[in-house]
C-alpha cells in the first residue's frame, strides 16, 4: 500500500499549501476557469522550463527499452524529482501558487477517478468460454467502444481487458491490445461527457450534455467502424492458435456483480460538483471536493469487500495504477510550462486559426500532453477568437450554438488523438501494464507510434480533417 501512503502525503501537502493562502486571494473553487482568470497576473514561464517535461517524456520512451531494470526501479523517483523541479520554479521564481494548486487538484481528481474505476472493475470477473475469432474480437471491441460512453473509457478498459486477454490466450499478439487501446480506451468515448475527461470539462463549462452525441456521432461512427474493419482484416490474417482442439461451451459467466453498485456510485459522483449542481458545497480552498472523497473511499471499500477468488482469477494487483499514479504526477507537474506557453500562443494567433488548425493542434498535443487541459486551453483560445469568455456559461452556450464546428473539432481531436501514444490517455498505460504483467510483449513507446498509431490512425484522422475541417472556419 506504498502508493496509497504516497498519494496521502501529496494530498496533505496540497491541503496545507492551500490553507496557507488567504481565502480572499483565491477564487471560490480551484478550477481551470478560476486559474485562467488569474493567469494574467503572473508572468509566463521561461521556455527552458519545458525541458523537465521533455526529459520525462524521453525517459518514458527509452527507459523500458534501453535501461529497463534501472527504469523499473527508479521511475517513481525520476517522475517526482522532475515534477518538483517545475513546482519549485513556479513557487520560488514566479511566485505562482495558483497554477500549482489547480494542477494538484486536477491530478487528485484524475487519479481518484482512475483508481476507483480500476479497483471496482478489477473486482468483476467476466469469463467468455468461446473460441477466439476475428468476428468475436471485433464485436467485443465495438461493444467496449459503445459502453465507454456510459462508464468512461477507463471503466470500459478495466472491465474488458482481462476477458479480452483470456479469450485470445492462445493467440494474443500486441496488435490485439493496441486496437483495444485505440477503440475502447480512446476513440469509443467521444459521445458523452462521461466518455472522456476533455468532454466532461466542456460540460462543466456549460456545454449541453447531449451536444456531443448530436454533433460527433456522424464522425465517431465511420471512424470506429473503419478502425474495426482494419482490425478484423489483421486478425483474419493471423492464423496462430486457430487449430486448437479445445471444446468450448459458449457460456458467458459474470461474477462480482455487486461491484456494479460501486461503478454506479463512481459515475454519479462525477456529477457531484458545484459547477453542475449548485447546491453541492465547495470544499475550497482544499484541492479536492466531495466527488474525490467519494471516489477515493470507493477505492478502499471496493478492495476490502472484493471476493478474493475473483481478484486472484483476475491476477489483480495495484502495480498498473501505481505506475500511472507516479508517472502522471510527474507529467501533470512538468507539462504546466508547456501548456501555458501553448495557451498564450494560441490566444495571440487565435484570429488566424481556423477549425482545421485547432483540430490538428489540439490532437497532436493531446497525444503527448494530458488531453483534458489541452482541450480546455484551446477551448479558451477558440472562444477568445469570437470575443467570448470560456468562464461564462452563457458565452459557452452562445459558442456551442453559433460556432459548433470549432467546438466539434477540438472535442473530436482531444479524444481521438489520445490513442496516439501510451501517455495520451490514462487508461492506455494501465492496459499496457496489465498486459505486460500477463506476459504479453508490448511494443516500446516509439514502436507503438511507428508501427501502429502513425500508419493506422494518422491516415484516418487526416480523412476526418479533409472531410469535416479542411478550409472551414
Amino acid at each position: 500500500m506504498k502508493i496509497i501512503k504516497t498519494l496521502s502525503l501529496l494530498l496533505l501537502l496540497l491541503t496545507a499549501a492551500s490553507l496557507e493562502i488567504k481565502a480572499e486571494t483565491i477564487p471560490a473553487e480551484i478550477t481551470p476557469a478560476a486559474v485562467s482568470e488569474t493567469a494574467g497576473e503572473h508572468e509566463l514561464p521561461s521556455a527552458i522550463m519545458v525541458l523537465p517535461f521533455i526529459i520525462l517524456l524521453g525517459m518514458i520512451a527509452t527507459g523500458p527499452l534501453f535501461y529497463h531494470h534501472f527504469w523499473e526501479k527508479n521511475y517513481p523517483k525520476i517522475a517526482i524529482v522532475l515534477g518538483l523541479i517545475t513546482a519549485s520554479y513556479y513557487l520560488f521564481s514566479l511566485g505562482d501558487t495558483h497554477v500549482l494548486l489547480h494542477t494538484g487538484a486536477e491530478y487528485i481528481s484524475f487519479i481518484a477517478l482512475l483508481a476507483s474505476l480500476f479497483v471496482a472493475s478489477g473486482s468483476i470477473l467476466i469469463k467468455v468460454d468461446k473460441k477466439s475469432t476475428p468476428m468475436l474480437n471485433t464485436g467485443l471491441l465495438l461493444f467496449g467502444s459503445v459502453i465507454a460512453n456510459v462508464i468512461g473509457t477507463t471503466g470500459a478498459s478495466m472491465l474488458l481487458i482481462r476477458p479480452f486477454i483470456m479469450i485470445n490466450r492462445d493467440r494474443i499478439k500486441a496488435y490485439h491490445v493496441i486496437f483495444f487501446i485505440f477503440m475502447v480506451s480512446n476513440i469509443g468515448g467521444a459521445l458523452t461527457p462521461i466518455g472522456d475527461p476533455p468532454l466532461f470539462l466542456g460540460f462543466l463549462r456549460g456545454v449541453s450534455f447531449f451536444w456531443f452525441v448530436e454533433h460527433i456521432w456522424y464522425i465517431w461512427l465511420p471512424t470506429i467502424l473503419l478502425v474495426a474493419v482494419i482490425f478484423y482484416f489483421l486478425d483474419s490474417k493471423d492464423k496462430s492458435g486457430s487449430d486448437t482442439e479445445k471444446e468450448y461451451t459458449g457460456k458467458i459467466e459474470i461474477k462480482g456483480l455487486k461491484n456494479l453498485f460501486y461503478l454506479g456510485a463512481i459515475l454519479i459522483a462525477v456529477f457531484i460538483d458545484p459547477a453542475v449542481m449548485p447546491w453541492v458545497p465547495s470544499l475550497a480552498p482544499l484541492p479536492f471536493g466531495i466527488r474525490e472523497i467519494i471516489q477515493l473511499s470507493i477505492v478502499y471499500l471496493a478492495y476490502k469487500t472484493a471476493d478474493r477468488e475473483i481478484l486472484k482469477d483476475n491476477e489483480f494487483d495495484f502495480e498498473p495504477i501505481k505506475e500511472v499514479a507516479y508517472l502522471f504526477v510527474g507529467i501533470f507537474a512538468t507539462m504546466i510550462p508547456a501548456l501555458q506557453l501553448i495557451a498564450h500562443e494560441a490566444k495571440v494567433f487565435g484570429e488566424s486559426l481556423d477549425a482545421g488548425i485547432f483540430y490538428w493542434s489540439t490532437g497532436l498535443l493531446s497525444g503527448f500532453l494530458d488531453n483534458a487541459p489541452t482541450f480546455l486551453n484551446f477551448f479558451s483560445a477558440e472562444m477568445g477568437k469570437f470575443s467570448l469568455d470560456v468562464n461564462k456559461v452563457e458565452d459557452v452556450r452562445i459558442f456551442q450554438d453559433l460556432h459548433p464546428l470549432y467546438l466539434q473539432a477540438i472535442s473530436v481531436a482531444a479524444v481521438f488523438f489520445g490513442a496516439m501514444t501510451y501517455i495520451g490517455n490514462g487508461p492506455n498505460f494501465m492496459v499496457k501494464s496489465i498486459c505486460e504483467r500477463a506476459g504479453i510483449k508490448m511494443p516500446s513507446f516509439f514502436a507503438y507510434m511507428v508501427k501502429y498509431s502513425i500508419p493506422i490512425l494518422i491516415p484516418i484522422f487526416t480523412v476526418v480533417w479533409l472531410v469535416f475541417y479542411f478550409g472551414k472556419g
